[in-house]
């Protein structure tokens, strides 16, 4: 019998090497256990048909060969076993069948079978899996009579189908090798275009990445080849004006500058394929195509330290070294083109909390992009970002890391995040949890803020959902004095002072003493600002005026009753009809939005409808039922924009919840000034 190339290739790395165990195998060829297994039965099966013993395969995955099959095989080897034999993984045939497809016509199940060197059945199981492969792409294989296999769809989405597949086919040994066969392509077309790309790197005075250098002449051919075909790209939403101005469109007409029936759709994808492409290095870093980019770029550095409690060093130098990075990621995110880039990186575990800041840092981008920044650039946004912080010898690691779990609903939870954070702000904080969720968080944290007791090996402390003064002074205390061993009400300025000047030369000793005192002795209470435009948020009476206060005995349901408390502010236009309806529908879901006894806060997300921040009231005589548990009489309609503008409102609003005098009080008032009046007394 007749061994197999892949059964060959396997009995010479035994032979070569005994000890290697079954998992190196496995590894190595990219085999599965069972494939692994089928090859040495197959071998075994040879070697009795050449009377020798068989290999015995231990229970530890480790080989025993008897010496006769070495002495019989050493001078055969060279002759049955060629040294340079290249096992394809399914993968790998996969790829080389959609790149057959995608660069070549007429192609039949015998094409497939003696390139790939399998059987018929081999190939047609890899059609299969190319299927499901080319499926995520909006794409289908398609196979008739006259034109043989096709890939079928949106030429947009085959070009992002090709480069993946180049990129793929790269990463295998000899990958080059198999593309200039597979695809029919002469040395001398890519010499021309590297030419041609070597010629634009002069034009933009960049220097592209080496996987970008290797990928762009075979990708640029077959999109060439492809257009005289006929493929032409459908129009689609790339803005002229937007590219036709940058640099990269010139380097375009410099490659294309002797084809001249290239149209205008195609010299727009080919501008938008260099601008995607990651660069190297770049003589000047401009921003002229995107405006304010660089400035989203440093809006996400600082909300980043101040999430991480970090102050990075050397700013200009990281910032610029972002720069190279998000400049094409801007065009990859924008034309959702970032699966081309098909970048497969996991953050380690010691960077997991680093890229969870990161993540939650990014909106800066995400405004300006105008699209959700996918997980693949958010992880090469933590490991630029790790990488500079390990330089500068800081880690998140050593800070003390904070979560905070209330199941009191969205906006009592981020008030409670919010307030332990300017409380503790030598402290990263990375959550506001419900229970359920902090069940299964999966990021390490020293420290769990909760109003209830909960199950955790970690520090747990249990705090108000609203924290009035003197609890946050001796939360503070307990804290500080369990991790650092001192109490920070005990510090002494004169000392501080006294330890700077043996330490630093200081320029204004009355005012450094000043500023020291404010901040040590910092009123926690004090106004909250808003974190964008720095702004004073709204106090609660501010927000609930007269006229969005609403007094009725009583009403026959809770639906009835969020209409009637909203119905000010859809007429003011601050709310739609929309974000009503998605409050009544979390009615089953959030039973945690009683914020005490007869009084709710119904809500819901601020992108469901919300025009502006805004509250409103409806006071009923006779409370209506909400769940099994509460009746309520107070109905505080909340519409966020964001969550800094309405938490200075909120947290008057849950001082004055807090009272059972007031809170009965405007129950039973008689109008709405006297309900006012309440309410001002609460909103200074």
């Amino acid at each position: 019998m007749e061994l197999d190339d892949r059964s060959k290739v396997i009995v010479d790395d035994l032979l070569s090497n005994p000890s290697v165990s079954s998992k190196d195998l496995e590894k190595k060829y990219d085999l599965t256990r069972r494939q692994l297994g089928y090859s040495i039965n197959k071998i075994n099966d040879w070697l009795k048909d050449s009377n020798l013993p068989a290999i015995e395969r231990t229970r530890q995955g480790h080989f025993i060969i008897d010496q006769t099959v070495f002495t019989n095989l050493a001078s055969e080897l060279p002759k049955v076993l060629p040294a340079d034999m290249n096992i394809l993984s399914e993968n790998q045939r996969v790829y080389m069948i959609v790149m057959m497809i995608l660069s070549n016509e007429e192609l039949s199940l015998f094409h497939f079978t003696s390139e790939l060197a399998v059987s018929k059945n081999t190939i047609l199981s890899d059609l299969k899996r190319a299927q499901e492969f080319v499926s995520d792409y909006n794409l289908t294989i398609r196979y008739s009579r006259r034109s043989g296999y096709l890939i079928e769809g949106k030429e947009f989405n085959i070009r992002k189908l090709l480069t993946n597949v180049i990129s793929k086919l790269l990463d295998m040994k000899n990958g080059s090798d198999w593309i200039y066969k597979l695809a029919n392509i002469q040395e001398y077309e890519i010499t021309e275009i590297n030419n041609r790309i070597d010629n634009v790197e002069k034009k933009l005075t960049i220097q592209f990445t080496d996987e970008k250098v290797a990928m762009m002449p075979f990708t640029l051919i077959l999109v060439l080849e492809r257009i005289k075909k006929g493929h032409i790209i459908d129009p689609f939403y790339i803005q002229y004006e937007e590219l036709s101005d940058t640099k990269e469109y010139l380097a375009t007409e410099e490659i294309l500058y002797d084809l001249k029936d290239i149209p205008m759709e195609e010299r727009m994808f080919i501008t938008l394929y260099l601008l995607t492409a990651n660069v190297y290095w770049s003589e000047s870093l401009t921003e002229e195509a995107i405006p304010n980019l660089k400035q989203a770029i440093d809006d996400m550095l600082r909300l980043f330290e101040k999430r991480a409690i970090i102050f990075i060093q050397d700013r200009e130098q990281l910032l610029n070294k972002l720069l190279l990075h998000v400049k094409p990621a801007y065009y990859r995110i924008k034309y959702h083109l970032n699966d081309v880039n098909d970048i497969q990186l996991t953050v380690s575990k010691e960077f997991m909390e680093l890229h969870h800041l990161v993540q939650k840092s990014t909106e800066p981008l995400e405004e300006l992009i105008g699209e959700k920044i996918p997980e693949s650039e958010t992880t090469y946004l933590t490991m630029l970002i790790g990488g500079w912080l390990t330089k500068q010898g800081e880690s998140i690691q050593e800070k003390v890391k904070a979560i905070v779990v209330c199941p009191k609903g969205v906006s009592v939870s981020r008030l409670m995040f919010s307030e332990l954070r300017e409380l503790f702000p030598e402290f990263v904080f990375l959550d506001s949890l419900s229970v359920r969720e902090f069940v299964n968080y999966k990021l390490d944290y020293d420290i769990v803020f909760s109003p209830v007791f909960l199950e955790t090996d970690n520090r747990l402390y249990i705090a108000s959902s609203f924290l009035e003064r003197e609890e946050k002074i001796r939360l503070r205390k307990q804290v500080m004095l369990d991790f650092h061993g001192y109490i920070p009400s005990d510090i002494n300025v004169d000392d501080l002072i006294t330890i700077i000047k043996n330490n630093a030369d200081i320029e204004d000793e009355q005012q450094l003493t000043k500023d020291l005192y404010r901040y040590i002795h910092r009123d926690d209470t004090a106004q909250v600002k808003n974190q964008r435009n720095d702004l004073p948020a709204a106090s609660l009476d501010e927000l609930i005026i007269p006229e969005n206060i609403t007094l009725k005995r009583s009403v026959s349901s809770w639906e009835e009753a969020i209409r009637i408390a909203a119905n000010p502010l859809v007429e003011s236009g601050h709310i739609k009809n929309d974000y009503v309806e998605a409050i009544i529908s979390y009615y089953d879901k959030d039973p945690y939005i009683v914020i005490g006894p007869n009084i709710a806060i119904p809500h819901a997300a601020p992108d469901e409808g919300v025009n502006d921040v805004a509250m409103s009231l409806l006071r009923l005589e006779k409370g209506v039922i909400f769940t099994e548990d509460y009746s309520i009489n107070l109905i505080v309609i909340i519409a966020a924009v964001d969550k800094q503008k309405h938490l200075k409102a909120l947290m008057q609003l849950m001082k004055l919840a807090g009272s059972d005098e007031d809170r009965n009080a405007m129950i039973y008032a008689d109008s709405r000034e006297e309900i006012f009046k309440i309410i001002n007394k609460y909103s200074v």
